[in-house]
Order: structure tokens, then C-alpha cells, then sequence
């Protein structure tokens, strides 16, 4: 079994550089090139595919192979492994058959149930048995003769889009030339009115009697201002530019707006906790909680003066915005007409109330 792996592991080498029909070695010849069909995908010299397959199709001369071969099939391998090379080629050739595109789906769900199946027909025609190939074979034929319309159409459509990502590669680069002979422009142009105002600079200082600070800030300044115009001239030309290839790019795309920023998670939902009956300090002075302060067994475990604080405060302000007159007014009054006898026990029972809504009050303070 080791010696089988082994001599297996030695034929799928890639850096055996030896032709296996005529033998040639690229040691002895560095010229050589080895060329690959994808319809059994053993390799040979160039030599040897010119003189088997030059006349016409024939054999391949690899033996236990016999697979009919044609001149132009053979191609040079792009990848040094030869089973990522027939991968390559086998999901070129499933992907011309299966091009359908993401917007045919009604849901996102159908386009990965398609994008699986074809994965699942591109496994068995990679990986799969004998069988399992003949079938995958089959499915794949059937699906291009009851299918041929719409294959036409969407390798157009793929076709259109490349060449519209072409013409708008080009346009880019296009503008990328344009800015950089403007820049050009723009630096010799620079160079010339600095020429000038030395030139003039010099006449001014020969021919008149001006102070030369003031001649040479002047000639400053109208430099300035000639490069502040030509940059300004600039910049609009480009913004215009760019407004107009944004519309004749490419049509029909949704607009692109900024995704919005996402706020903070609010376990409350916006509700206000804060207190606005009392402030909560940080500390407080209480003969109760003097020996927990300096004992650090009580501070174990996460415990917190603070949310001891907090719980009591709010437990003890917790009744003072509730008051029972409200609340008795805005009941609703029973259907029955209410007699003078029930009216007093209403009041009574209301006055239990008040009278025990202060009691409690007075026990917290």
C-alpha cells in the first residue's frame, strides 16, 4: 500500500519534468514546454503535440488512457497542480451552463439552494465515482438543451456588464491621465510666471525708482493669485467631469446611501431612570455602615455601597408621587344609580385610605 501511494504521490508531482511520450527531460532541454488537454489531462512536450495531433485528431499516447485528443485543446497549465488545474476548468464549463444571476430569485433562500446544487454537481464531476460522473454529465447536458434560452441570454448580459466595467476601467484611467497632464500643465505654467515676474521685477527695479520690497511683494501676490485661479479652474472642471460620468456610467444600479449609525443598546428602551426627587451622593455618613466600609469581607463578592445606597432612597421616596385623591377622582362611577348610604361608605373608605396612605408615610420618615 506505501509503495502504491508513493508511486501515485511521484505521477501527480508537478516538478516531474519529464515527458512521458518521448521522454525528454527539461534538465537536458530548459526550452522545453509542457502542454495539457482538458479531456484527459496528461501532460507532454510541444514536440510530441505537434507531431501526433498535427494531422488531425488522434489518441492520446498515454498509456491506459486512449481518450481521443485535438491540437486545439492542448494549452499550457496555468496552475502547478494538475487537479486544481481540472477544477479550474470543469467550473468554467458548469458556469457557462448555470449562469443565472442573484436578481432571477425571488429570495435569498432560492439563490443558496441553486448556488448548492450547482456546488453539489460540480463535487460529483471533481470527486465523484464513475458513475456519479456520467450522471453529473447527464443533469448538466439535460439543463443546457432545456435551458438554452435563457443561457444565451444571461451570457450576454454577463458579456454587456464585463465590457460596461472595461469602459468604465478605461475612463478611469483616462481620467487618471488627464489630471496628471493637467498637473503638468499647471507646474509649467507656474514656472513661466515665475520667469515673468523675476523678468519683471528686474525691468521695474532698473527703469524706475519704487522700493524693491514693495516691487518683489507685489510680484508675490499676483503669483498667488494666478495659481490660487488656475487651481480654483481646476477643481471645477474635475467636480463637472466627475458629475457628468456619474451619470453615464452605468444605469439602472440602486442608489448608495450611508448606512445609519447604530445607537448604543438601551436595556430600558429609552426610558429615564435617573431620580428627580433626590440626588444620590457618593457616600454617606450612617453608624450602621461604618464597619462595613472598613472591612473588606463585606466588600467580597461585588458587593457595592452604591446600589445599597440607591435600593434604599428609592424605596423610601418610591410613594411620594402617587396621591389616592387623584386616583379615587379618576375611577369611573359604578352603573347603578349609588344611594346616600353607599356614598358615605365610599367617603369612609376613602378616608381609611388617605388616613392609612399617611400613616405609612409617616413610618417611613
Amino acid at each position: 500500500m506505501m509503495r502504491n501511494g508513493a508511486s501515485k504521490a511521484i505521477d501527480n508531482n508537478p516538478s516531474d519534468d519529464i515527458c512521458p511520450v518521448c521522454k525528454s527531460n527539461r534538465y537536458l532541454n530548459p526550452s522545453l514546454q509542457f502542454l495539457i488537454n482538458p479531456e484527459c489531462y496528461h501532460k507532454m512536450c510541444s514536440t510530441c503535440v505537434d507531431r501526433i495531433f498535427t494531422s488531425g485528431p488522434a489518441s492520446c499516447p498515454v498509456p491506459y488512457c486512449g481518450k481521443t485528443l485535438r491540437k486545439k485543446g492542448f494549452h499550457k497549465a496555468f496552475f502547478g497542480d494538475l487537479k486544481v488545474e481540472r477544477e479550474v476548468d470543469i467550473r468554467k464549463r458548469v458556469g457557462a451552463v448555470f449562469n443565472r444571476r442573484q436578481d432571477e430569485f425571488e429570495t435569498l433562500l432560492d439563490w443558496n439552494n441553486y448556488l448548492e446544487e450547482v456546488e453539489g454537481l460540480i463535487f460529483d464531476l471533481v470527486e465523484g465515482t464513475k458513475e456519479e460522473k456520467l450522471k453529473a454529465e447527464e443533469r448538466l447536458k439535460a439543463y443546457r438543451e432545456s435551458n438554452m434560452g435563457d443561457i444565451e441570454e444571461n451570457r450576454r448580459a454577463g458579456l454587456e456588464q464585463i465590457e460596461m466595467e472595461k469602459q468604465r476601467e478605461k475612463a478611469e484611467k483616462e481620467a487618471v491621465r488627464q489630471r496628471r497632464l493637467a498637473a503638468l500643465r499647471e507646474e509649467e505654467e507656474e514656472k513661466l510666471d515665475v520667469a515673468r515676474s523675476k523678468r519683471d521685477v528686474l525691468e521695474r527695479l532698473a527703469n524706475t525708482d519704487e522700493d524693491a520690497n514693495k516691487i518683489t511683494q507685489q510680484a508675490q501676490k499676483i503669483i498667488l493669485k494666478k495659481s490660487s485661479a488656475r487651481r480654483t479652474l481646476a477643481e471645477s472642471v474635475e467636480s463637472n467631469g466627475r458629475a457628468r460620468d456619474s451619470g453615464l456610467t452605468i444605469r439602472g444600479l440602486k442608489k448608495k446611501e450611508a448606512p445609519i449609525a447604530e445607537k448604543p443598546y438601551d436595556p430600558f428602551g429609552g426610558v429615564d431612570l435617573t431620580p428627580s426627587r433626590y440626588v444620590l451622593q457618593e457616600d454617606y455618613d450612617n453608624e450602621w455602615l461604618s464597619n462595613a466600609k472598613s472591612d473588606t469581607r463585606h466588600m467580597a463578592g461585588g458587593y457595592s455601597l452604591q446600589e445599597y445606597y440607591a435600593r434604599t432612597l428609592f424605596e423610601a421616596f418610591s410613594g411620594l408621587g402617587v396621591f389616592i385623591e387623584d386616583e379615587v377622582a379618576g375611577r369611573s362611577l359604578p352603573a347603578a344609580p349609588a344611594s346616600i348610604g353607599t356614598a358615605a361608605a365610599a367617603e369612609a373608605s376613602a378616608a381609611k385610605v388617605n388616613i392609612e396612605y399617611k400613616m405609612e408615610l409617616d413610618d417611613v420618615f
